[in-house]
């Protein structure tokens, strides 16, 4: 068996922004010991070259210095020596978002991914992991969290941390600093809230309360016998932050960032739209625990993180959980109904907005997503479509269908228990498989016993609307799709403040301003004479009427430009869902719908 590697985090001085990390291979490899960075991060599908941020690397063998060649822009290869060998390097840390790594005074965080080389030819040998206190009395205060599990290190505590292979190692984040910490038992497994950020008056109670019945709902959904969650233990990390919002799972934890205004404040029992967002985000990243952290595409068994990993199958894998990280929180009684229509009418809303919808079906957005949905510029309204998104109206869309094919007797809760059971349970107990790009009609027919072949070549394959208006009646719920009874003048553009300007940041195909020539990346200047605030141009466009045309002046670059703009109002339709009290037959599939029968 391979001696562990060996690893060592710390920073000398955080206000540099730089980790300083070293690994050690005891026994290196006689032609030259390789190491490597991954390119991307497993569930942000894009190509980030995390080898960018190493600033300076070294290596040493017995006191002597190795001699370390660069071979492309994230691969090392040392020169051969006796005895271990230990690369010493460092890596900058500025980016404060859930993908990559963060440090300053104020907390540090990483992935594995950022800061961690992989040793070549010892990717399933142990890993350990020495986490280090920055110098200095201000840092004493500090703990670690993270969900690897503790070799020579208390609990929240500086010291040795272990995984079994490299896969773990870059699956379990790590968050150092002077946060708020609760902790609730989920079915008997320990789950860890951490907040870091400043939040004043924090109900972490009513948070703990809420994320306890979201977790032992899902568990219970997936093993409705045992109850057995498929990790030893859990950690929520979020960062609080003025405004932010983003999540990504791992197979025992997740990494988040919200807005310190979403959260729970003592004394204040009102639930906020963005505390619902907040829990639905949540809500999303632990329902990845099963669905693609275990439940995986064949190409992701094992996953090469050297370049992209295409598969058609993020509809399925984001898509479904986006349908359901909303649906256990009206399932729970977390939100109650009337704010669970609200969410799908916003869904859907979004969807009908964009145009894009109409070119790609979420099978090639899936495919795409690489250079599309990771890499959007001002076109992508009207090029593109979210697996996200129209990937929940998928997985919403089949579950009606499965249910009234069926008689009620079976759902899309039967196609992801089926997945569970036949590709997840024992991922990381045995030979891991993956879901094929191609048989998952057939899978997904198998375990929902209904005919879904129409459905997967129109919707799926396809690019028609998912017929939701069609299908919710059944269910007790009116579908209504209306322009607002108040509609305004309007330019068909997404507008965004730059200093002083108004910037049009996306044109919607079909709109006023696109019909009129204008393009994105034109700063307004003014309507009719009147200067466009940067604000935008709502407030002077309110004087005017439906299809006057107004005389628009623009920076394009710093060329002033004229453009005649007849103005309209915006079509897209609002989408609404109300539920209805009678028949009763359909109330019952609602209700049967919406909440977990024992």
């Amino acid at each position: 068996m391979a001696t562990p590697i060996r690893y060592s985090i710390t920073s000398l001085n955080p206000a540099s922004h730089v980790y300083e990390v070293s690994v050690t291979v005891d026994s290196p490899a006689p032609e030259g010991q390789v190491f490597s960075l991954p390119a991307w991060i497993p569930g942000s599908y894009m190509i980030r070259e995390f080898g960018k941020n190493i600033v300076t690397l070294r290596g040493e063998s017995a006191g002597r210095k190795v001699q370390v060649r660069k071979l492309d822009k994230h691969t090392w290869q040392a020169a051969p020596c006796k005895g271990a060998l230990t690369l010493h390097y460092q890596v900058y840390a500025w980016d404060l978002s859930v993908r990559t790594a963060h440090l300053d005074e104020t907390h540090g965080f990483f992935n594995g991914t950022s800061v961690f080389l992989a040793a070549h030819g010892f990717e399933q040998a142990q890993q350990v992991v020495e986490i280090r206190r920055p110098e200095g009395d201000q840092f004493k205060r500090w703990r670690v969290a993270t969900a690897m599990a503790e070799l020579k290190a208390k609990r929240y505590g500086f010291g040795t941390y272990v995984a079994q292979n490299y896969d773990e190692l870059i699956d379990h984040p790590v968050e150092i600093g002077d946060f708020t910490l609760a902790s609730f038992q989920a079915y008997g497994v320990p789950h860890d809230v951490v907040i870091t950020g400043r939040v004043p008056n924090l109900d972490m109670a009513r948070l703990c309360d809420d994320l306890k019945k979201i977790c032992e709902a899902q568990i219970a959904f997936f093993e409705p016998r045992t109850k057995r969650a498929p990790m030893d233990r859990y950690v929520f990390m979020t960062l609080a932050v003025g405004d932010g919002y983003g999540g990504l799972e791992h197979r025992a934890s997740t990494a988040l960032i919200c807005s310190r205004a979403d959260l729970p404040v003592k004394g204040k029992p009102e639930q906020t739209d963005g505390y619902r967002t907040y829990l639905g985000l949540c809500s999303h990243e632990y329902f990845h625990t099963w669905n693609v952290k275990r439940i995986k595409p064949a190409v992701f068994a094992p996953y090469d993180l050297r370049q992209e990993n295409y598969t058609s199958l993020l509809w399925l894998f984001e898509g479904f959980t986006s349908y359901y990280d909303d649906l256990f929180l009206v399932r729970t009684g977390v939100i109650d109904t009337d704010n669970y229509l609200k969410l799908i009418g916003k869904t859907i809303t979004g969807v009908l907005r964009g145009s894009g919808r109409k070119k790609q079906s979420v099978a090639e957005s899936s495919f795409d997503a690489w250079v599309k949905y990771y890499r959007q510029d001002e076109n992508a309204s009207n090029a593109i479509v979210s697996y996200y998104t129209k990937g929940s109206l998928v997985a919403m869309g089949l579950d009606l269908t499965i249910r009234q094919q069926t008689g009620g007797r079976r759902s899309l809760d039967d196609v992801m228990r089926g997945l569970w059971t036949g590709f997840g349970r024992d991922f990381y107990q045995g030979k891991p498989r993956g879901v094929p790009e191609e048989g998952i009609l057939e899978l997904m027919e198998q375990f929902a016993g209904a005919d879904l072949k129409r459905f997967h070549d129109r919707y799926i394959r396809g690019t028609e609307d998912v017929p939701l208006e069609a299908l919710l009646p059944a269910f007790g719920l009116a579908y209504e799709a209306a322009l607002p009874a108040d509609a305004k003048p309007w330019l068909g553009a997404r507008i965004t403040k730059e200093g002083s300007d108004a910037k049009l940041a996306a044109l919607y195909e079909g709109g006023p301003a696109m019909q009129a020539g204008l393009s994105a990346g034109d700063k307004l200047v003014a309507i009719d004479g009147l200067r466009v605030p940067a604000s935008g141009p709502d407030g002077l466009l309110a004087r005017y009427r439906l299809n006057d045309t107004v005389r628009v002046h623009a920076f394009r670059r710093d060329e002033l430009m004229e453009f005649n703009v007849k103005l309209k109002a915006d079509t897209a339709p609002q989408v609404s869902l109300k539920a209805l009290p009678k028949p009763v037959a359909t109330v019952r599939q609602r209700e049967a719908w919406l909440k977990i029968k024992a």
